[in-house]
């Protein structure tokens, strides 16, 4: 049997604003003692019996940053699927089991959220080892987490009578989404349900047959989407006009919730699926008086809060069980017991055009970073870091000019038909119009500080030439 994990990995983690954003959502920041939830999703599957090199399914936006993660835990096989938009679960995991069919039958796959906290992973393997003979005799597994008390924000799995011969493993009897607290309290009591952890096993073909039977159009239109999928330099490119035909289905709402075949693992592993900043707080190493601190902060008669600090210096006086979250560009002030609210408020702040909620000051791109330091009136001042070896796209723009200075490292700049080379201190002016591009042809960061003017300064004011990722 082989078992290919399949990490899906297109969330925005709306809940960890304002560190969390579309751009660099929370399965990529480094929550868990400098590790991302992403990174230890691999580790989770290091020494896994039977495991197979791992599958993800990412967004457009995401993909080089996903694997500058990749790169940093030396992971070199892998096979990356690109969404062109999000559709929920079910389309992508069906699109992946289609082609995993083709090569191998009895294919088995670990579906896993890429945005999840499991410490301890000998025991999330054990798990995993418990389900895998139902999955391989076609039952569609779920691990099911020992509910520590009446969480409204989480799903439940009703354990029903024991699954055969399989040990560890029970019929499914109910799933219930998100119940009331007074309902959530009953479940608990009674110990027969489980939070659902959104992790599953299932045997690709069945899923495939499955999903046929409940959602035949949806299966219809994931078919016809995974024989459509091309590779792009590296990627595994997803067709857009065929993928808006999959509806956005949940794999638990799609399959999970109608089908007879649905089993459950009762799981030992610790687990969350840090979906707020009190979750954080539980998860984390915390000073005498209650306090998880992150960054430069100081605190006098503080107790039980959650205090992360990206720059600023952070001062707390006469707190209890408060969140305070702060970035370069917004700050969170919140009840700890009041943080499920978060998400709300992002949508009402994307309601009214707020860019805080989709990107930070420092956005990152395949070559590198940049920072918006100040702008106003015609003119915008950014922080442009080059990787080593990288260089920026060649390029021209219809409305700006820029002016780059080196701070460190050095440049080599193309400039309309002459290349120059400038080294600290040195500048270069590109006129509107002329066609550019730098470079970093030095082995430690290339470090400029841009300075643009004109009438029109926005990001889509790129016209691409040529570009070394592709993105043309």
């Amino acid at each position: 049997m082989s078992i290919y994990p399949v990490i899906l990995s297109g969330g925005s983690g709306t809940r960890l604003w304002p560190t969390s954003r579309n751009s660099y959502p929370k399965q990529f920041l480094p929550l868990l003692q400098g590790v991302s939830p992403f990174q230890a999703t691999l580790e989770r599957l290091h020494g896994m019996q039977d495991a197979q090199s791992p599958i993800i399914v990412t967004n457009q936006e995401h993909r080089f940053l996903l694997q500058d993660q990749l790169k940093a835990k030396h992971v070199e096989s892998y096979r990356l699927y690109v969404e062109p938009f999000g559709r929920s679960t079910a389309p992508a995991a069906a699109i992946v089991a289609h082609n995993l069919v083709r090569e191998d039958p009895e294919a088995v796959m670990l579906i896993l959220p890429s945005d999840h906290d499991i410490p301890d992973n000998g025991e999330f393997r054990d798990a995993v080892s418990a389900g895998a003979d139902a999955a391989l005799a076609e039952y569609l597994v779920v691990f099911g987490i020992e509910a520590r008390g009446p969480e409204t924000g989480y799903g439940y799995i009703e354990r029903g009578e024991p699954l055969g011969n399989f040990q560890k493993c029970y019929r499914v009897s109910n799933f219930v989404e998100k119940p009331e607290r007074e309902i959530a309290s009953r479940f608990v009591s009674s110990g027969r349900y489980y939070w659902n952890s959104g992790i599953f096993l299932f045997h690709a073909g069945r899923f495939l047959a499955e999903l046929k039977r409940l959602q035949p159009e949806l299966a219809a239109a994931c078919q016809t989407a995974a024989d459509a999928v091309v590779d792009d330099h590296g990627f595994r490119r997803i067709d857009p006009a065929l993928f808006l035909h999959c509806s956005p289905l949940s794999i638990d709402h799609a399959v999970l919730e109608e089908t007879q075949a649905a089993a459950v693992v009762p799981a030992a592993f610790r687990w969350s699926d840090i979906g707020s900043w009190n979750a954080l707080w539980e998860r984390a190493s915390k000073d005498a008086d209650g306090n998880a601190i992150q960054g430069d902060v100081h605190l006098h008669a503080v107790s039980d809060s959650y205090i992360h600090s990206t720059r600023r210096l952070v001062v707390g006086i006469g707190l209890k069980d408060i969140a305070i979250i702060e970035t370069p560009d917004a700050l969170l002030v919140a009840d700890r017991g009041s943080v499920q609210c978060v998400g709300g408020i992002v949508e009402q702040l994307r309601s009214q055009g707020r860019p805080e909620c989709n990107a930070h000051r420092q956005v990152h791109r395949p070559w590198g970073t940049y920072e918006n330091v100040d702008s106003g009136d015609r003119f915008q001042v950014k922080r442009i870091t080059v990787n080593p070896g990288a260089m920026l796209s060649l390029q021209l723009h219809h409305h700006r000019a820029e002016h780059w200075v080196v701070v460190s490292g050095a440049a080599l700049v193309t400039r309309g038909e002459e290349t120059l080379l400038l080294a600290e201190n040195q500048s270069a002016y590109i006129p509107i119009g002329v066609r550019h591009r730098l470079e970093n042809p030095g082995k430690i960061p290339l470090q400029i500080i841009e300075i643009q003017s004109g009438a029109y300064l926005a990001e889509d004011d790129i016209v691409r030439l040529e570009d070394a990722y592709h993105r043309i």
